[in-house]
């Protein structure tokens, strides 16, 4: 076994028993999964498959023997060509539902792929885990931090595989670079730096409608509160509502921060969090900012900090999506599949890589590859294995990403910085920000406080 492998069993040990300690209080018996054998077909429902979920059955059904049973998703209107397209892919059709708690209720599938909205990610998870289903998240894997900790208890409790969507751990360019960090290569790295530079135009403003033919719309809901249908909170355009979405910094930056956590070693929460921005250019109903400039400082001094720009902008040193890291000797620049390095007040260059040039990346044998298809592969491959170890991005690591998006966005709606607990999970003397931290559930999708 590798020192990498090592370390990751070790830290997945310690998370499970510190979750495992956390839900002690319930005894419910988890509802049994099959162990599945390096033969046998895994069967999988994708839940959600308007945009993300059409990625998740193309990835899996990429696998031998994985079988795409069911397509789930509150807008009939989507089947027809799901369907089509399924079929042409694997030679049979899948059934169809609109309720995700068939799926469940379903004992031949095996695993889901959900790829909901966000506010729906964390009890669908929940439901998956007590159905004995083993689950592949899409980011972020939570609405709020308090729910994605219950997420996590899930996972612990009934031993399920859930993986998080953040297939940055699956890009091999980003592995070396993390390895190249925490190596020493630019001496002590004390802030890393996430960028989202992603153009966002108005959506307008839309008066509240009928409900279409064929959406289930109180299931579309959900957790969320009861309000009018309007087509804009509803299909994309509801990331630009806290009732839905969680910003920018919480679609994209989960994938960005996860990468910057990772390169300053951090698993606790930051101390301090504040953020800064607006919705600047446009008139519309879009409730969240198109800009907003967040900074997370650690007990240590050490800084996180994440930008989104959605306005008109330049790149910062050629970037637009991607990170930059600081270091005692030099710094990073890392942009998806290749990186490169610079030393000294000349910015002298330094080692790099890219994936485009490596013989070692063109190997089909190697583990890593150039992100969502290895990804997906490490979920099929850990099923296979009944080992939640072999995940590069197990929940708890999706799960302290998307919170930090969720840190930034409570920082940013009070307007003030806010001091932070890590262990507690609480702001430390501060109610109103403790406030955000959940949520009301519309009965009956509750979240529970036992899972």
């Amino acid at each position: 076994m590798s020192e990498k492998q090592q370390s990751r069993r070790s830290f997945l040990k310690g998370s499970a028993k510190t979750a495992a300690g956390l839900a002690a209080a319930s005894a419910v018996i988890a509802k049994p999964g099959r162990v599945l054998g390096a033969n046998d077909t895994i069967n999988m429902a994708i839940i959600g498959i308007r945009g993300r979920g059409r990625e998740h059955y193309r990835q899996f059904l990429k696998h031998d023997n994985v079988r795409i049973t069911t397509l789930c998703d509150i807008d009939e209107r989507l089947f027809p060509e799901r369907v089509a397209d399924v079929e042409k892919l694997q030679g049979k059709a899948p059934k169809t539902v609109k309720d995700m708690r068939e799926v469940f209720d379903d004992k031949n599938i095996d695993a889901v792929g959900i790829a909901t909205t966000d506010h729906w990610h964390a009890l669908a998870s929940i439901w998956a885990c007590q159905a004995g289903k083993h689950v592949y998240l899409e980011k972020p894997t939570c609405h709020n931090l308090w729910e994605g900790t219950k997420t996590v208890e899930a996972a612990r409790k009934y031993n399920r595989i859930v993986a998080a969507g953040t297939q940055n751990r699956s890009i091999m360019a980003v592995n070396k670079a993390m390895q190249f960090l925490h190596e020493g290569g630019i001496g002590e790295v004390y802030m890393a730096k996430g960028l989202c530079y992603k153009p966002r135009d108005t959506i307008g403003t839309k008066q509240d409608s009928p409900v279409p033919e064929g959406v289930d719309y109180d299931k579309w809901l959900g957790p969320a509160p009861l309000l009018p249908f309007n087509p804009n909170r509803f299909h994309y355009n509801w990331h630009w509502f806290w009732d839905y979405g969680c910003t920018d910094m919480g679609n994209q930056g989960p994938h960005q921060m996860d990468i910057a956590r990772w390169g300053l070693q951090k698993d606790e929460y930051p101390a301090k969090i504040h953020c800064s921005g607006g919705y600047f250019a446009f008139e519309g109903d879009q409730e969240t900012p198109n800009t907003q400039d967040a900074t997370f400082t650690y007990a240590d001094g050490k800084i996180l900090q994440f930008e989104t720009r959605g306005l008109y902008t330049n790149a910062d040193d050629g970037i637009k999506i991607g990170n930059l890291f600081y270091g005692t000797k030099g710094w990073m620049h890392l942009h998806g599949t290749t990186w490169k390095t610079y030393f000294g007040r000349n910015n002298e260059p330094g080692p790099s890589f890219d994936s485009s040039k490596s013989e070692e990346a063109a190997d089909p044998m190697n583990l890593f590859g150039s992100g969502g298809d290895a990804h997906f592969a490490n979920f099929i491959n850990a099923l296979r294995a009944n080992d939640s170890m072999m995940l590069n991005s197990d929940i708890l690591e999706g799960h302290r990403s998307s919170c930090l998006a969720h840190l930034g966005n409570i920082a940013y709606r009070l307007g003030r910085e806010l001091t932070f607990d890590s262990k507690a999970e609480q702001f430390i003397g501060d109610e109103i920000a403790n406030a955000y931290l959940s949520r009301k559930y519309r009965a009956p999708y509750v979240v529970p406080e036992i899972v």
